[in-house]
């Protein structure tokens, strides 16, 4: 399990400001659902927990330490485009992960150490409900299944962090429930911190024990790039927390641009 800091962060791109003060803490063993309007910054926020992406300005920890400048076997992700290779049968799709792991150069694992790497894959699908498909290849898979695979790479290297975007999002409903019923169990038996992003408030609330809810409290529609957004809800969805699942908090206010003029003047 691990601790994520987020502290003061920024992220802009140029003139555009996407992200501004952001601070939270991130409790180990956490799951924690992320919504928000199209644009709010919640992908760049998944991608900085990565590290694909840096902060402008401000600071991430896991456990105490800056986050390495490139992403680490420490945090895996799932896209929602799936991210398999089509070459690879499913057993290979997952047993790679094992060879790049303990062989970088070669990507290849021989004898004793082959057979512990592929035991441990096989378990993987047993855990994903793969293995009657361990020899075929993603393109005779459905939606799911290929879903399914996704998830068990990015279990096999042991991460510490989970990182969804949107996993399930290109899914029909009933395959959408199938993998609900995966990831919970998966996320309870190995104690992972994971962070979602999705649009779907039912999942949202369904899945997660946090909620955090992105978007922009001040606008300047003359320079709509001036303002970033931040956290305007943040919401225990734990049975034994202190806010109930429908109990929501204020929101931040949004600013006027008088009272933004007035508070960027020096006091006299």
């Amino acid at each position: 399990m691990s601790e994520i800091r987020v502290h003061n962060v920024w992220m802009e791109y140029g003139d555009q400001i996407v992200l501004e003060g952001v601070s939270l803490d991130i409790a180990p063993g956490a799951f924690v659902s992320v919504v928000g309007p199209s644009g709010c910054g919640k992908s760049t926020f998944l991608r900085m927990i990565l590290g694909q992406e840096r902060p402008t300005r401000g600071i991430i920890t896991l456990d105490g330490a800056g986050l390495p400048g490139e992403p680490g076997s420490d945090r895996g992700v799932v896209f929602q485009r799936y991210s398999v290779f089509p070459h690879l049968n499913v057993l290979q799709n997952v047993l790679i992960a094992y060879e790049f792991a303990e062989s970088p150069f070669l990507a290849k694992l021989f004898g004793a150490k082959r057979k512990a790497a592929s035991e441990k894959a096989e378990a993987l699908l047993q855990a994903v409900g793969l293995s009657e498909h361990a020899w075929k290849y993603p393109s005779a898979l459905s939606g799911g299944q290929q879903q399914r695979l996704a998830i068990a790479q990015a279990l096999a290297k042991e991460p510490k962090v989970l990182l969804l975007d949107e996993p399930f999002g290109a899914l029909d409903p009933g395959t959408r429930a199938q993998m609900h019923a995966l990831i919970k169990p998966l996320w309870r038996e190995r104690g992972m911190t994971v962070i979602m992003v999705t649009h779907d408030l039912k999942e949202a609330f369904g899945l997660g024990t946090r909620l955090l809810a992105f978007d922009k409290p001040r606008i300047d529609p003359q320079a709509p790039e001036r303002y970033g957004a931040r956290i305007i809800y943040d919401l225990d969805l734990s049975r034994d927390g202190p806010v109930p699942i429908l109990g929501f908090s204020r929101p931040i206010e949004p600013n006027t641009m008088s009272q933004e003029t007035k508070r960027s003047m020096p006091h006299a």
